[in-house]
């Protein structure tokens, strides 16, 4: 609830109507989150017992929208902090701004009329996005190796922690688990390309009236660096869970063989 109303307590100049439009969403998302965390059976929210996997990609998409927000506000009420985060923002706009960069062609969702209108503004909301989703996916794949993810605490449900997985439908579950997990890491790597080139060949390019809200620019740009780094998470967890699974498999056999010999 606090990350669906950051954007609007933040940034200042905020309608009434904004304001509360941000309240009734975070009403809705922490109904939906307690309701799904407080139900025996699982619905839509992946590894909700497999701590600290969701923690991790919450605090990531906190961090991503708190410093968007940080460096939009820097404009309208410039403060340390905002002008420190608006300088990295800047700097990462040059940096990653090369040819055929995530950040060039987050470009190509704006119309070519609108271009120089924002683009500038767009390229340094996409660079720091794009920097903070790329660094904080690096460190989650470190931590879930460093912690042995999912081994630690009580263990593994696949049916709770992946709910829309049937592990008895299909191949091996093994292979299955492989096969999901390379196609969530592969749409990872590519979204942020593909999202861009897509939104103009379908719709053209958004015009700067679009984007000209803070709002709007802050979620557009979280949710295009955000999910496809959640994607890549996703794809190394269930590699992990794969794993885990060929480990209690062989841990199984290991022992059923040795039973005649003891016995």
């Amino acid at each position: 609830m606090a990350l669906a109303v950051l954007p609007s307590v933040v940034l200042p100049g905020m309608s009434a109507d904004a304001k509360q439009m941000a309240a009734l969403v975070a009403l809705f998302v922490g109904l939906m989150t307690f309701v799904e965390y407080n139900s025996a059976a699982p619905s839509l929210i992946e590894f909700r017992d497999a701590a600290p996997f969701n923690r991790f990609r919450f605090g990531l998409l906190f961090a991503v929208v708190l410093l968007l927000t940080l460096s939009l506000r820097d404009a309208e009420s410039s403060g340390a902090l905002t002008a420190l985060v608006a300088a990295v923002a800047g700097l990462l706009a040059h940096l990653l701004d090369f040819q055929f960069s995530p950040v060039r062609l987050a470009a190509l969702m704006l119309d070519p009329a609108s271009e120089l209108e924002a683009g500038a503004k767009l390229r340094e909301a996409a660079a720091l996005a794009y920097a903070v989703s790329l660094l904080g996916m690096l460190g989650g794949v470190m931590l879930l190796q460093a912690v042995r993810w999912p081994w630690r605490g009580p263990a593994f449900n696949v049916w709770i922690n992946l709910p829309t997985f049937d592990p008895t439908a299909g191949h091996d579950v093994i292979i299955r688990l492989r096969r999901d997990a390379l196609v969530n890491v592969a749409l990872g790597v590519f979204l942020p390309f593909l999202v861009p080139a897509g939104v103009r060949l379908i719709l053209g390019g958004f015009e700067a009236a679009a984007l000209a809200s803070a709002q709007t620019l802050i979620w557009t740009m979280a949710a295009w660096a955000f999910l496809p780094a959640s994607l890549v998470l996703r794809g190394v967890a269930m590699l992990r869970v794969a794993w885990m699974v060929e480990q209690k498999r062989r841990d199984t056999a290991l022992a059923f063989d040795e039973g005649p010999l003891l016995a």
